[in-house]
């Protein structure tokens, strides 16, 4: 029997009583965490660098206009196409019109976000493409039918055990007929089935993680490759972003990729690291023959005219979440959709509305932490409280919650009525604590 999880305290529920989930997330905070201190301790000036970081991040966007018309220009004079779309259902149309000039049958993809937030996949697939996703951890929650739980480390909820499961029963088309549960060897496995991918594939589709005004390049980081390849061998190279990554020069993303590696993974610098400029020049020895960039607005127009501006300076590194105390007890799944610990918790409401995500701006302690580790310094802690207030200023919250919430802040507003009261309770909830 299936058991729908709604809502987020559905779904967090059952990721508490996950024991594999629990394990992994164990794991997370001990690895993630401790190498990107590590990194930051052996920084001359880090906190320097996540001022020039958010300097940076907020200049663009005050600018923003300038900056992506500068960027278009510089990517028509280079050779290549930009596209403009307003919404999910906009880009989608533009990706799949791109694939049918094509002729596309084969989609190869790399890591994106963005791709994930549009639902592409879904919109590729009933056109009758195959799409592979070739990041290996992308690759493995492809085949799994399931979401990403971490924007870095899609696969932080699967164990070693579980993959091997997964692939025992998709690799037989490959030749694969032998049960692995050697690391390695899966990843070898992957390996084998992505090289004759990459080589037939008519379409490259990228996300960027930065836009370069001042050349029309875009940025790609990832830790295995398939960027590259996903970005070359193909005929036609797609890349999906939002709006907000774009930057004015070479050396504002110079800046952000000294903070993006060493607070997503504790690296100095991510080991590939590509700028991409256009498609194939004449004298070339690869590269695409077209070149496409769509930029996607989704909601993201509204939040720079509003309150919440400072959350279009994320750089999708992760490090909020993998500090975040909630995060680290339910996972990614819990919440919901495709940006998971405190920047969902923001950005969720914010592009798929508050009806869908009411619950996720309370799923926070307001421990602070999520700013403290932020390379360009986000408030995440007072975005989420406005965003609490918004919900409860538009009734979002149910009358049960404000009934309790009214009742704590008329007693908070009269100490002495509150120290009676608590003097009251504290002894019952001590005989609760002690059990019967």
């Amino acid at each position: 029997m299936t058991v729908l999880l709604d809502t987020f305290q559905q779904r967090s529920s059952h990721a508490l009583h996950d024991a594999r989930l629990q394990a992994s997330l164990r794991g997370l905070s001990t690895g993630f965490v401790v190498r990107r201190a590590d990194a930051v301790a052996a920084f001359a000036d880090f906190e320097e660098l996540r001022r020039q970081g958010q300097a940076i991040k907020d200049h663009a966007l005050e600018h923003l206009d300038r900056y992506l018309l500068e960027f278009e220009a510089n990517v028509q004079r280079a050779g290549g196409k930009v596209h403009w779309a307003r919404d999910a259902a906009e880009a989608r149309n533009i990706i799949r019109d791109l694939c049918r000039k094509a002729n596309a049958r084969t989609v190869t993809k790399g890591k994106s976000m963005v791709s994930e937030e549009i639902a592409l996949n879904e919109a590729l697939l009933a056109d009758g493409l195959e799409v592979i996703e070739t990041d290996a951890g992308e690759y493995i929650v492809q085949l799994a039918g399931e979401a990403p739980s971490h924007i870095v480390m899609p696969t932080v909820h699967k164990t070693t055990e579980q993959i091997s499961d997964l692939f025992f029963e998709h690799h037989k088309r490959y030749g694969f007929h032998k049960r692995e549960t050697d690391a390695a060897k899966l990843i070898a496995q992957v390996r084998t089935v992505m090289r004759d991918k990459y080589f037939a594939a008519d379409v490259g589709i990228t996300g960027a993680n930065f836009l370069i005004a001042e050349t029309g390049s875009i940025v790609l980081v990832t830790n295995e490759g398939n960027g590259d390849l996903t970005s070359t061998l193909a005929r036609t190279h797609i890349v999906t972003v939002g709006i907000e990554k774009v930057v004015p020069t070479l050396d504002d993303a110079s800046t952000l990729l000294r903070l993006l590696a060493r607070s997503a993974l504790g690296m100095d610098i991510t080991s590939y690291t590509s700028f991409i400029t256009g498609p194939k020049r004449p004298g070339d020895i690869d590269g695409p023959e077209a070149f496409h960039v769509v930029l996607i607005d989704n909601g993201r127009t509204k939040m720079l005219s509003g309150a919440y501006r400072s959350m279009l300076r994320c750089i999708r590194c992760g490090a909020c979440m993998n500090h975040c105390p909630v995060y680290m007890s339910v996972g990614g799944h819990s919440y919901g959709w495709v940006y998971p610990g405190p920047m969902g918790a923001v950005l969720t409401p914010m592009i798929d509305g508050h009806e869908t995500a009411k619950d996720l701006p309370h799923a926070c302690t307001l421990n602070g932490k999520c700013q403290q580790v932020c390379p360009v310094k986000i408030p995440l802690p007072d975005l989420l409280r406005r965003l609490r207030h918004e919900q409860w200023e538009a009734h979002f919250i149910s009358k049960t919650a404000r009934f309790g919430i009214s009742t704590w802040a008329l007693l908070a507003k009269r100490p002495r009525l509150y120290h009676a009261m608590t003097s009251l309770i504290m002894p019952v909830l001590a005989r609760c604590g002690r059990g019967k």
